[in-house]
């Protein structure tokens, strides 16, 4: 029997059931509804509602069903409305009518919350930790294009991950790649940078999630449906024995806020967000325009109809998927800005987007990390595509150091880009007497302007591409990693 069906007359219309039921969704907070229901009878005995004995013959119903579900051998019936129904019907089935005395001073408004809440607390670490390791590949990646070990035959060896064709070392130097606005070609970086590039920001994801803890970490249970309970439970010692760093302090505001499921779908389309942006750029980088990377064929697939094909499946899935988790947090916010006070049906609709925003990441995070981390870096590729009009801002620092204001050497630079593009030829293989044209401060030593391993030790202050510099960003991502 429904826990609401006193006030009703006749059958439940059963595709009305259908529709109102949440058994088939819900039923994946069955532990946490058990130790919420196990810590409540505990709150009830302090209380004097429940004796010792009823209390301990709850416990031990209870602990049966938890072992239950823990081996998967919990029976749902036809009648399981939700978690919180079949919980009580099967504490019904051990205990008989005592059972009954358990939903005492407790709705289901306060219980799903309080459920909700500890599904996401026992869930944040596994998330936060699969973030680590893909910040771990990235690190991985930088540190070898960072410090390449010369091998026997000559080529960059980026162990422990694969080595590419052509990654000859050049007296062990940090490999340099093109880095790219608007995706045109702008200024050398070391390739340790760019991977670094997108630690960050997952460095940031794990720090909203840690800071949303606190904010998940306030216990409804105890706000009845709305009103309080009006029995003398002690809610602070009710939060402690759960987990919860506070009871929350109004029972309306307890059973209906969900910030903490929006703040969740927030980041976790953040995350979707930041994979994209990698994504994108290692599918840009392992088409054969680029060719700066190459994927592993255990992270790759082909085309059922040109055999030639090695598709990035991986990374346009997670693409695709930052697009799902959008969705996922503009049906929550579309849900909650209508409602009107305390618990409303809608809210319902929370547990779903939540539950597959936390399964895609899950699911999709290890496999990026192992894509990652099999990936082949082409270094001979990626250094050929530099080009000396990349150094066109170095050119126009040469002119600031001898005394030209920037604004006059950026144009002066201009022209002389300019000139070379009318003449077909590269920006250094203008003749020095074609620079003097331009302005007399260009003399002789302009031509070192164009070396890209100057370019880059040029930048060295704090979060700069100079070699110094990465190895200081290294360290602190390595830091900021063994934070627990």
């Amino acid at each position: 029997m429904a826990l609401w069906k006193g006030r009703l007359d006749g059958d439940t219309n059963a595709q009305m059931w259908e529709v109102n039921a949440s058994i088939s969704f819900d039923r994946r907070m069955a532990i946490q509804d058990v130790r919420g229901s196990r810590a409540w009878a505990e709150a009830l005995e302090r209380a004097g509602v429940l004796t010792g004995e009823e209390a301990a013959q709850i416990e031990t119903g209870l602990a049966e069903i938890e072992e239950e579900f823990r081996s998967q051998t919990f029976s749902f019936a036809p009648g399981d409305e939700d978690i919180h129904t079949a919980v009580e019907r099967r504490l019904g089935e051990l205990i008989g009518p005592l059972a009954g005395k358990l939903h005492t001073g407790r709705s289901r408004n306060d219980q799903v919350a309080t459920d909700f809440r500890l599904w996401m607390l026992d869930h944040l670490p596994a998330l936060d930790a699969a973030l680590d390791d893909l910040q771990g590949a990235l690190v991985e990646h930088a540190e070898a294009a960072l410090i390449p070990s010369p091998s026997p035959r000559g080529r960059r060896e980026f162990s422990p991950l694969p080595l590419g064709e052509g990654s000859g070392v050049r007296e062990g130097r940090p490999l340099i790649m093109p880095g790219y606005t608007h995706l045109q070609r702008a200024q050398p970086i070391l390739l340790s940078h760019w991977w670094l590039s997108h630690f960050w920001p997952l460095q940031r994801d794990r720090e909203r999630l840690a800071d949303l803890i606190p904010r998940v970490s306030s216990l409804p249970l105890g706000s009845g449906a709305l009103a309080g309970v009006p029995f003398p439970v002690d809610r602070a010692a009710l939060a402690e024995n759960l987990g919860f760093e506070r009871a929350a302090p109004n029972s309306i505001d307890a059973v209906s806020d969900r910030d903490f499921a929006a703040e969740f779908l927030f980041t976790a389309a953040l995350i979707g967000v930041h994979l994209s942006k990698l994504a994108e750029n290692v599918i840009l980088f392992t088409s054969a325009e680029f060719g700066f990377f190459e994927l592993s064929d255990e992270y790759s697939t082909g085309s059922s109809l040109m055999p030639q094909k090695k598709n990035p499946d991986p990374f346009e899935l997670a693409r695709g998927k930052a697009g799902t988790l959008l969705g996922h947090l503009t049906g929550m916010l579309a849900t909650l800005k209508g409602l009107p006070s305390a618990y409303d049906k809608d809210l319902q609709e929370d547990k779903v987007p939540v539950f597959t925003a936390y399964d895609t990441l899950a699911a999709l995070l290890p496999v990026l990390a192992g894509a990652l981390r099999t990936l082949t870096v082409n270094g001979d590729r990626m250094e050929s595509a530099l080009s000396p009009a990349m150094m066109a801002t170095d050119l126009a620092d040469y002119l600031v150091e001898r005394g030209i204001p920037f604004r006059e050497a950026h144009h002066l630079t201009g022209q002389a880009v300019r000139l070379a593009l009318q003449k077909g030829k590269a920006l250094n293989a203008l003749t020095l007497g074609e620079f003097q044209a331009i302005h007399p401060a260009f003399a002789e030593d302009v031509y070192q302007v164009f070396d890209p391993q100057q370019s880059v030790a040029r930048r060295a202050s704090l979060g700069g591409t100079a070699p110094e510099a990465v190895k200081k960003q290294l360290q602190k991502a390595k830091e900021v990693m063994s934070e627990k």
